[in-house]
């Protein structure tokens, strides 16, 4: 089973191609870390109860009010859920204590996320699919390249079209907020030029400037290469498992050397300035 990673930045039109990618004539199974990340910090689970004794304590808007969400103990009766806006607050940013946040953030989100990424994987490889897509903003963040046999950046080439974006779709932002959220992540040209970098078929690019029926080309002349190189008859011989295991440390340990070299070249770089 082919693992193709999915990322891009805030606003540059993900969310949308995931949406392409699991419709038809696709029907790909779309992994997708941003509800995972939802489910595992939802009112009773174990990452909903780390983030209250973290940030609660400083955070006095932390949770939903309420008025808004049918009581003090929430609409189940598990706690009232998370106001997401309160908690951006507090982890988007340059500054060292928002950096340290989103750190603590993470740490806490992130091994709930893989476990049930793991599970949903596996069940995808047993029911026989030829591909699953692992929709990830932080891909190359938080280490899920080495997994992946190919890796779809979804890209914009003026910064300004992202933040244009990112207002009209949360309107609640301010130009502060936007330009907060658009900093805090890898800038989404570095991340179209790190794919590139791992060769025709391994990394692929979809710029998405223009209209949606361009974006819709995009994915169809990306899909297309991706099938070509992943025909039906390879994937019949993955289901055999010891194939399947070969495959998948052959892939994992290309996928880790491309990263290891992508990563000395940047420290080459800074080294030079």
């Amino acid at each position: 089973m082919l693992i193709i990673g999915l990322t891009g930045s805030i606003a540059t039109g993900k969310s949308t191609v995931s949406n392409l990618l699991r419709s038809r004539p696709y029907s790909l199974p779309v992994i997708d870390a941003d509800i995972l990340a939802r489910k595992v910090v939802e009112p009773g689970t174990s990452g909903y109860n780390a983030i209250l004794a973290h940030f609660l304590p400083t955070t006095p808007d932390l949770l939903q009010s309420p008025d808004e969400c049918g009581g003090e103990n929430g609409p189940e009766g598990k706690g009232r859920p998370l106001n997401r806006p309160a908690l951006g607050r507090r982890v988007f940013g340059d500054s060292v204590e928002r950096q340290r946040d989103r750190k603590e953030l993470n740490g806490i989100v992130h091994p709930a996320v893989r476990w049930e990424m793991y599970k949903q994987m596996a069940y995808y490889y047993v029911t026989g699919h030829w591909a699953v897509v692992l929709d990830i903003p932080l891909l190359f963040e938080s280490g899920w390249e080495r997994f992946c046999g190919c890796i779809i950046v979804v890209s914009v080439s003026n910064p300004v079209v992202q933040m244009e974006r990112l207002r009209e779709r949360d309107s609640h932002l301010t130009e502060e907020d936007a330009r907060n959220r658009v900093g805090s992540q890898t800038d989404v040209r570095e991340k179209a030029k790190r794919a590139q970098a791992r060769g025709e078929g391994w990394g692929e690019v979809v710029l998405n400037d223009g209209s949606k029926e361009k974006l819709k080309t995009e994915v169809e002349r990306v899909i297309e290469d991706v099938r070509r190189r992943s025909p039906k008859w390879w994937n019949w011989l993955l289901w055999w498992p010891p194939m399947g295991i070969m495959a998948a440390s052959w892939s994992f340990l290309r996928s880790w050397r491309m990263q290891s070299q992508w990563e000395e070249e940047k420290r080459k770089d800074k080294a030079r300035l």
